[in-house]
């Protein structure tokens, strides 16, 4: 990889981060749950590991309505120093059910791009913006809400795959489990994803530990592995981030009081 390239991967990837900081949920997790965050939300999501980086950006424009951009930089050999590609996602999401406890519920999740671990290696720089998928996160508490199941299947079609004329269809599966054994802000998350289909990849699993000590901040350390590959996310830690509703359109309900 000559320097000059190198260059311009590195200009367009923080081109990339710029959109996303001021374009607009689910870390380094490939599974997401039911919930879109409170109307006027920003969620900034940034994560570094070994196989992929990622920096992803929510926006809680309406109620219920999650709109998403997150930037992918892929890191193949373990040399920071070359350009081992990126890609990108687009995606909405609207949660249509919430259960009465708000611990759990169900939503749907539309866009075009792929999660790495979603689509053969070979094909998720070049064919990822050519696919577009669908699914639908649901969480199930358990236990007096010390374990949250969350399942995501969905479908993806890939358009011209492998610069052909062709389309190819895809099921994708994912299922995440997180257990509260101490206390409610820190858990340890179990996932298994992976996707069939001619763009298919190999399944993968991801184990770690996940703190919660605000409503404002998540951060999360996992490793994640190919269950019969040599590849996978390796070691990651993410955070997420969330901002006070502020970000409203027509405002966010509530009301300023006069000043005596």
């Amino acid at each position: 990889m000559t320097p000059s390239r190198n260059v311009k991967s590195i200009i367009l990837c923080c081109f990339a981060i710029i959109l996303i900081c001021y374009s607009s949920t689910a870390q380094q997790f490939n599974s997401d749950s039911w919930l879109s965050k409170q109307k006027g939300t920003i969620t900034i999501i940034p994560t570094f590991g070994q196989r992929s980086s990622m920096l992803m950006n929510t926006y809680s424009l309406f109620k219920g309505w999650e709109f998403t951009i997150a930037a992918y930089l892929y890191n193949n050999d373990n040399n920071p120093a070359t350009n081992d590609g990126y890609s990108a996602s687009l995606y909405a999401k609207y949660m249509f059910y919430e259960n009465k406890a708000q611990t759990g519920g169900a939503a749907v999740k539309f866009g075009t791009g792929t999660f790495p671990g979603t689509i053969d290696e070979h094909y998720r720089v070049k064919d990822a913006f050519k696919t577009y998928w669908m699914n639908t996160p649901a969480t199930i508490p358990l236990f007096n809400n010390r374990i949250s199941w969350d399942l995501m299947p969905g479908a993806s079609v890939t358009a011209n795959y492998d610069d052909s004329s062709a389309s190819t269809f895809s099921f994708t599966y994912s299922t995440r489990v997180a257990w509260y054994p101490w206390k409610p802000d820190l858990s340890l998350v179990g996932e298994v994803f992976g996707s069939t289909g001619k763009t298919g990849a190999i399944p993968e699993y991801k184990i770690g530990v996940r703190w919660e000590p605000s409503q404002y901040a998540v951060f999360a350390v996992t490793y994640g592995h190919e269950f019969s590959g040599s590849l996978g996310a390796g070691f990651e830690f993410g955070v997420m981030l969330f901002t006070p509703p502020f970000a409203c359109l027509g405002g966010c309900g509530v009301k300023k009081q006069a000043v005596n």
